[in-house]
């Protein structure tokens, strides 16, 4: 079916009376509207912690404006700012979060409470794709509630979009920015609208948004070796220098009628976003095991020296990444007897794709001499052969030149159906409500996880022609005298030459998979003096069926979770609320990992792929928080928390039934290499949070300051199949946010430091641990409201400056002392206006 065929069909529904939203979305909506200008940071903090207060579980929530005043891109750096969050970044972009420390896939997301697939592997929710213009608010709910998905292990972030009816009659705001990034001087640009009108019945907004930046991503990878004494070897040194090109968009709108009767409200709502990468990789991988190796030697182990011969490949490459997420909803809100009734329907697709190709030219010799006193700049410079006659190796004469090609790609498609009513009622002698609610999920993926492609260059086609000459643009020195190539002009007269550049998905890659998720839930909430308790259960049942290449060849299975919840609010005083909870939750396992294809050999039993018959991790966990609310936009607060994690899912070898596969193979005990089931983990953690006004405190001129900060502090491990251990991926032992603002007369200025400890990337078997060495940043943005309104209409001045310290990443293996990737991309800066009417 077409989008627009679809989207035509849900607003004909919605307008006819189906569909619908989350629990007192609504409600919540009216209680974040602000329409205050002397003090914008603190009117929008106080609305926040207004909802952490009012909330019936652990809660953080970042509002509108407070997302508009802090200089992120992309709503992964606003979360980022919460206690217990940290990001993910991707050449300096923030990309994933890690919620409370766990992996990507812990975390479900949701626009306006309808929970959607995550675009990387089906589960993994990409913040690289949303930008924050499009939120009302955002919800980071710690402690998972009955009426939440069961996939919410460590956290549910709920995204609310604009409603029409959140603003009487018309309402118009444009924002425009430009900018530079510092490195290699490539332009940015920020640009959004957002046009809504409502009347007493009927409201509508529509929406756009266009982030893009040019940048340098300056990057060097290293292959190091340490012995027991602390002397370092050089097996190879990999210097590369990408220009970069990325861009995200989103659009869409809501339409919304409120009739008088029964039913209070109709609507229908869409949203389209996507992230865009286009990248030019120039790359040099200098081999100095290889060189000596043919020679019949080893390398000389040392910081510094000198190879009379070192194999030289070239890398050149213009690919992209693109990933999507496109969302509609319609709905129906009514009361119905004693009832309150919500209904939605909701169509969600999500694309990632990935097309490298990459002019691959191998067999080049060089001599080098080479510094790594410093691991973290490595020095190179090149030689002819056997001498030290300077070499510009764009000079350098290959043995092969070859055409590779790398190509991903995985499409979801769900429909989901969700029917809730909830209603009051007396209830053991107290006032309860009781909310209970069903959902239906279809799920399909198709797409393959990682298809390779190598065969000769077109012989046709110079690659030394494309050199530009032009000097790489780097932070680090270019001591190898690197220069860029024209890969846009060279992959189109590869394509020409070769009649077009796509190849056939691998047959140990592709994923077929059909799901079908039905949950329901029962809970209520109890009403107490002083506080409350909610206590209910849900119930999920999967039905999967995963297909390999030969769709003969299938597996399917379906299993039950029981996850019940209780969580108790106290108040303590007017001002002290204490939270306590127990939780349970799940995390299937990604449609990349699940995929029935892999690459068989009867002969020694053994399959290498994914691993159809994993069973998804299961947790449950205790939260407990104490909430100080001792001014109106000011909050201390000390939280802690614990999960139990069983059957973590990581990369290893299992015995599996070679039946599977195989029909004739059934009952045999084969080896599978892959995503396998490990044994328990744990994950807990502290966390401390702070917000203070000097308003509450100080007189004029000092009361417009103020201050944000939170450290949480964390552990975590799981065991695997061998008994070995490890930290759970994501997890670093300390994070902490410190912001200071200040904000008088229309003028605001904010500096914000974030900081995260090293943390477990991937673990790929026992023996190898990679890992992400800590990283901080420092941002800061100033906005001036202009004392003038023309034509009634609010004008913005502001200014954003993005990594102020020039940052770089570092990512190493077993130990910091042999880093295999230094990646810098400098500073970002960014000035614009904004228009309110």
């Amino acid at each position: 079916m077409s989008r627009t065929h679809l989207l035509t069909s849900i607003c004909s529904m919605a307008l006819a009376g189906a569909g619908l939203a989350a629990a007192g979305a609504q409600e919540a909506a009216d209680a974040d509207v602000i329409t205050v200008t002397a003090s914008p940071i603190r009117d929008s903090q106080a609305a926040a912690i207004s909802l952490k207060r009012e909330a019936d579980n652990v809660l953080d929530v970042i509002s509108a404006d407070t997302i508009g005043r802090f200089p992120d891109q992309n709503l992964a750096d606003s979360l980022g700012r919460l206690p217990g969050i940290a990001i993910e970044r991707d050449q300096g972009q923030a990309r994933f979060i890690n919620f409370r420390g766990a992996p990507f896939r812990w975390t479900a997301i949701a626009f306006d409470g309808i929970d959607v697939l995550g675009a990387e592997n089906g589960r993994i929710p990409r913040f690289d794709s949303f930008p924050s213009v499009i939120t009302s608010a955002v919800e980071a709910h710690k402690a998972i509630t009955p009426d939440m998905p069961g996939e919410a292990v460590s956290g549910f972030v709920n995204i609310r979009t604009f409603n029409p009816f959140d603003r009487e009659g018309l309402s118009v705001s444009v924002e425009a920015g430009a900018g530079e990034q510092e490195l290699g001087g490539g332009d940015i640009g920020k640009y959004n609208a957002r046009l809504s009108w409502s009347g007493e019945q009927f409201g509508f907004a529509l929406f756009g948004s266009n982030n893009s930046r040019e940048q340098v991503t300056d990057n060097r990878e290293l292959d190091l070796e340490i012995d027991a004494g602390g002397t370092l070897t050089v097996n190879e040194l990999d210097f590369r220098n990408y220009l970069v090109e990325r861009e995200d968009n989103a659009y869409g709108g809501h339409v919304e009628f409120r009739p008088e009767g029964p039913v209070s409200r109709v609507f229908a709502s869409t949203l389209y976003s996507e992230f865009i990468d286009r990248e030019q990789r120039n790359q040099y991988v200098f081999d100095f095991a290889g060189g000596a190796g043919a020679l019949g030697g080893t390398v000389a182990p040392g910081a510094t020296g000198y190879a009379p011969l070192v194999l030289v490949s070239r890398l050149l490459e213009y690919g992209e990444y693109h990933n999507s997420t496109w969302t509609s909803t319609a709905g129906l809100d009514g009361q119905f007897g004693d009832w309150f009734v919500e209904a939605r329907l909701n169509y969600a697709e999500t694309t990632n794709d990935t097309d490298l190709p990459i002019a691959y030219s191998a067999g080049g010799t060089a001599a080098a001499m080479f510094d790594v006193t410093d691991v973290d700049a490595p020095q190179l410079s090149v030689f002819q052969p056997f001498t030290q006659t300077a070499l510009n190796p764009s000079t350098i004469a290959y043995g092969a030149n070859l055409a590779y090609i790398i190509d991903m790609s995985l499409d979801t498609e769900a429909w989901k159906l969700r029917l809730d009513g909830e209603r009051d009622l007396t209830l053991f002698g107290r006032d309860t409500d009781i909310r209970t609610g069903i959902q239906l999920d279809t799920r399909e993926a198709v797409g393959n996880g990682a298809s390779f492609s190598i065969a000769s260059f077109p012989s046709t086609v110079d690659v030394a022609s494309f050199d530009t000459g032009e000097a790489w643009a780097t932070g680090f020195d270019n001591t190898i005298g690197g220069t860029y190539y024209d890969n846009i002009g060279l992959r189109n007269a590869w394509a020409a030459a070769a009649g077009g550049l796509g190849i056939p998905g691998a047959a140990d890659q592709l994923i077929e998979i059909e799901e079908d998720i039905l949950a329901a839930y029962a809970m209520a909430t109890t009403h107490f003096d002083g506080g409350n308790i909610v206590y209910g259960a849900r119930v999920e049942m999967t039905d999967y069926t995963t297909a390999g290449p030969d769709l003969a060849i299938a597996y399917s299975d379906d299993y039950v979770n029981v996850l019940p919840s209780v969580h108790v609010n106290f108040d303590l005083r007017d001002d002290l609320k204490f939270r306590v909870s127990a939780s349970t939750g799940l995390s299937r396992p990604t449609y990349t990992e699940l995929r029935a294809s892999a690459a068989v050999d009867p002969t020694s039993r053994t399959v290498s792929g994914g691993n159809p018959t994993l069973d998804p991790e299961t947790t449950w966990g205790f939260d407990a928080s104490l909430e100080w609310y001792f001014a109106p936009a000011s909050l201390l607060s000390a939280g802690a928390f614990y999960r139990h994690v069983d059957d973590v899912i990581y990369v290893d070898s299992t015995t599996i039934d070679g039946g599977i596969y195989v029909p004739a193979a059934a009952g045999e005990d084969w080896t599978l290499s892959g995503p396998v089931n490990g044994n328990e983990g744990e994950l807990s953690g502290i966390e401390l949070n702070f917000i203070g006004q000097a308003t509450d405190l100080l007189p004029a001129p000092l009361d417009g300051f103020g201050v944000s900060a939170n450290l949480t502090v964390l552990d975590s491990s799981f065991d695997t199949l061998s008994g070995n251990s490890f930290s759970l991926p994501g997890t670093s032992d300390v994070i902490y946010n410190a912001s200071l603002f200040y904000e008088k007369a229309g003028f605001s200025a904010r500096v914000n430091y974030q900081y995260r400890d090293a943390w477990l990337s991937t673990t790929e078997n026992d023996s190898l641990a990679e890992y992400w060495d800590e990283q901080e940043r420092v941002d800061a943005s100033l906005r001036y409201v202009l004392p003038v309104t023309p034509g009634g209409a609010g004008v913005t001045l502001f200014a954003n400056a993005n990594n102020l310290t020039d940052a770089i990443d570092v990512r190493y293996a077993g130990t910091r002392a042999t880093p295999n990737q230094v990646e810098g991309y400098g500073r970002r800066f960014l000035f614009g206006i904004r228009v309110d009417y």
